[in-house]
């Protein structure tokens, strides 16, 4: 009972996606056992951060801060208590020693105690650094890559600031969304008086595949997505077009990716009182099969100058933009928006080597030619750049800050 509980909790709580654990690969890289979701556990120290190429979990937690202190050093330390409480919680332990029930009665227990007896559920938590981390409050002005450029304007985007930017990122994915809860509030409660919460958001049901192993799933218009998406066996695509290279940019991002999150509202009244064929015209891919128009396999090439100018795979095919990325989003529904509508759609989260050369040019494409854009609402923005992964002793961030 205790599981379906939890399971219905992610459903409803955690919400409703549009067509590196340190090196890991598919299932064989957790412990654990390689078939039971709530067991496993992923490695949290590696050259590059877990979150990126791992088989992608069940659920998400993201959340961005800010930073309310000045002291540098104060800030420092908070990323060492991070990384601390992060190598033990994906090892399925509590965030500190002596947790929530060992320390002294008349004390606030050190961890929240919520994942008490739960497995490590492939917990991972990959932290990232926004471009006003970078504005001279820390000393950091002149470590900013230049890739962290702030993102335009695109057309049709709603932009709300409450649901923009950020100084520090964390995105906490796990198999169980109590697990991935608990992640959170624990950082976020060591943080406390150091950083704040910015805006957060809930994540269900992934919208690409990382891993050759695992199937397609489909987002909230129904469809397949996610299909060409980089895989972590790609091991020559993801250096190409996923990790920061020396030469990039300054050296303390080698190994590492650029993170870029939106939140994108989907109109699914609309959606749904729209035909099958002219969905499909859109989408650029069969509802159900999700093969590419005019072919029987969801994984046949795909041949754009078959498909409508304006549909969504075209524009989005690296065919047309030159851009890969390493997509790694999830449905979520966050109520109604009081008009009798839900509040739903996908919130995309994406890795590249550089935003410049790949997001955008991609965005762009689509804000401009798309006609899905017609059912869509980008209503939340933020880039941050994820450092490499860390060894033992060491803590996030570390090569930054010096």
């Amino acid at each position: 009972m205790t599981f379906s509980r939890r399971k219905l909790f992610g459903l409803t709580g955690a919400g409703v996606a549009i067509a590196g654990a340190g090196g890991a690969v598919g299932a064989t890289a957790f412990g654990g056992h390689a078939h039971d979701p709530a067991a496993q556990r992923v490695p949290f120290h590696g050259p590059n951060q877990a979150g990126i190429t791992t088989p992608a979990q069940d659920r998400m937690h993201f959340v961005a801060f800010d930073v309310t202190t000045s002291d540098r050093a104060e800030l420092v330390r908070l990323l060492q208590d991070w990384t601390r409480a992060a190598e033990r919680m994906t090892a399925g332990q509590e965030a500190v020693e002596h947790g929530a029930t060992g320390g002294g009665e008349q004390e606030p227990p050190g961890d929240t105690g919520e994942a008490l007896g739960l497995p490590p559920s492939a917990l991972t938590l990959t932290v990232g650094f926004g471009p006003s981390l970078f504005d001279g409050r820390f000393g950091l002005a002149g470590q900013r890559p230049p890739a962290l450029a702030e993102l335009p304007h695109f057309p049709q985007d709603n932009l709300d600031p409450a649901r923009s930017g950020g100084d520090l990122c964390v995105q906490a994915c796990a198999n169980d969304p109590q697990v991935a809860v608990h992640a959170i509030r624990n950082l976020a409660r060591i943080g406390f008086g150091t950083v704040s919460v910015r805006w957060s958001q809930l994540g269900f049901g992934r919208t690409s595949s990382t891993s050759r192993e695992q199937t397609t799933p489909r987002n909230l218009f129904g469809f397949k997505d996610g299909t060409n998406n980089i895989k972590s066996e790609d091991t020559a695509a993801l250096d190409e077009h996923v990790w920061v290279r020396p030469g990039d940019g300054p050296e303390w991002m080698v190994g590492g990716s650029y993170l870029v999150a939106r939140r994108i509202r989907m109109h699914i009244e609309t959606w749904d009182r729209t035909s099958l064929s002219e969905q499909e015209q859109i989408v650029g891919r069969a509802k159900g099969s999700g093969a590419p128009l005019g072919a029987a396999d969801e994984f046949a090439p795909v041949n754009v100058h078959a498909l409508p100018a304006d549909s969504h795979v075209r524009l989005a095919s690296a065919e047309n933009t030159g851009a890969r990325l390493l997509r790694r989003g999830y449905n979520f529904t966050d109520g109604s928006d009081g008009l009798g509508r839900l509040d739903a759609g996908l919130f995309f989260v994406c890795f590249n080597r550089d935003p410049r050369r790949q997001f955008v040019p991609m965005q762009r494409a689509l804000a401009r030619d798309d006609t899905m854009m017609e059912y869509l609402e980008h209503n939340g923005s933020a880039l941050f750049a994820c450092p490499p992964g860390v060894r033992p002793g060491e803590h996030w961030g570390q090569e930054l800050f010096g």
